[in-house]
């Protein structure tokens, strides 16, 4: 395997404790705003520094690809959905340039592997036009599956470079939630009947054609499943190697990410395994309707933020979290303290100042 990305080094945990004890001295009792807390001491670790700083610079990476299984009838839409919306992200009319611009984020496409030609600007990362219908081919060659982790690695470099202090990584591409579950359930161990939801909104004959899919993707994942790169190559496709690595270089790069849902998420999973320790550094913006998103995280051990019954993807539901992760920085960051507002703290009374109550009176 070409890219080692080795243990990850966790978030701070000297800074960690001193958010916690920093929350104990905010003008407000002691856990009153609940998760928020939390987030806010994670979001500390990260950056290393409490007070947390509040992000300046939220970069959204939008990760696309088509999947030759999308071509047996698992999706709804077709795969030319895929290159048009590539076109309306860059042209703002998508839910994930709507919520970026609510978030304070901004968004970048990547199109890693739409069968199409896109806009340049996009395209710079292609490694190739769709990626192998993963029921009876493999998804990627090996080249094409170190091509595509070269480039969610360089991806996340450049984003890192140019100053991003928080990723949202998003997908779009027709047909991947398949994908997505057919590395869930096999690295889960769970049926596909359990794990496979609606996607884009099948009804009951294509949910019966995309279990049937997925159960032969799984079959021919399972001889690999203890090597990553493999599995990637064998029963996923460009777009989520290139995910992968992005989400491993990021916290090898001790850059914060939000996941987004079930396709994100799955190739989360994977990367975990490249880079052990990878996912102390992510947040799990939203809870997908998908039943694979749950398995996911909870192999993960990640706690969404935020359960709307959402399952569009494009990095919509980490988005929708964002603004609750940003009052947990403002919070932790810019409350007062009891001593600095003068406020004094509640103490509890001893037995000495308050006699106990006597109920045999």
């Amino acid at each position: 395997m070409t890219h080692e990305f080795g243990v990850v080094d966790a978030p701070d945990a000297a800074v960690r404790a001193a958010a916690e004890a920093r929350q104990a001295q905010l003008t407000k009792p002691g856990g009153a705003l609940g998760r928020l807390e939390e987030l806010g001491n994670w979001v500390a670790a990260c950056q290393g520094a409490c007070p947390p700083k509040q992000f300046e610079r939220a970069r959204v990476v939008v990760f696309a690809g088509d999947h030759g299984v999308a071509r047996h009838g698992v999706s709804a839409y077709p795969s030319e959905v895929t290159a048009q919306m590539v076109a309306n992200f860059l042209g703002g009319g998508a839910a994930v340039n709507a919520l970026a611009a609510v978030a304070g984020a901004t968004v970048r496409v990547a199109d890693i592997s739409v069968d199409a030609d896109t806009d340049p600007v996009v395209a710079k990362h292609k490694v190739r036009r769709s990626s192998g219908s993963i029921d009876r081919e493999d998804a990627l060659t090996a080249d094409e599956v170190q091509a595509a982790f070269a480039a969610g690695k360089a991806i996340a470099d450049e984003e890192i470079d140019a100053g991003a202090d928080l990723l949202v990584a998003g997908d779009m591409g027709i047909g991947n939630t398949t994908p997505a579950t057919t590395l869930i359930a096999t690295l889960t161990d769970t049926e596909p009947v359990v794990a496979v939801g609606r996607g884009t909104g099948v009804d009951d004959a294509g949910w019966a054609r995309k279990v049937a899919a997925i159960r032969d993707a799984m079959r021919r994942a399972r001889p690999v499943v203890k090597d990553p790169v493999e599995l990637l190559r064998v029963a996923a496709g460009a777009d989520f190697a290139a995910m992968a690595a992005f989400l491993a270089q990021a916290a090898a790069r001790r850059t914060p990410v939000i996941l987004d849902g079930v396709v994100v998420t799955a190739a989360a999973l994977v990367a975990e395994d490249l880079a052990p320790g990878a996912s102390a550094w992510w947040l799990a913006g939203h809870r997908s309707t998908e039943p694979a998103h749950n398995l996911a995280l909870q192999r993960l051990r990640l706690d969404p933020v935020i359960d709307l019954g959402m399952r569009l993807g494009e990095g919509s539901g980490a988005l929708t979290a964002l603004p609750i992760l940003r009052a947990a920085v403002a919070t932790l960051a810019d409350m007062s303290t009891f001593a600095e507002a003068g406020v004094s703290t509640a103490e509890l009374a001893t037995e000495s100042e308050t006699p106990p109550l006597d109920l045999r009176k």
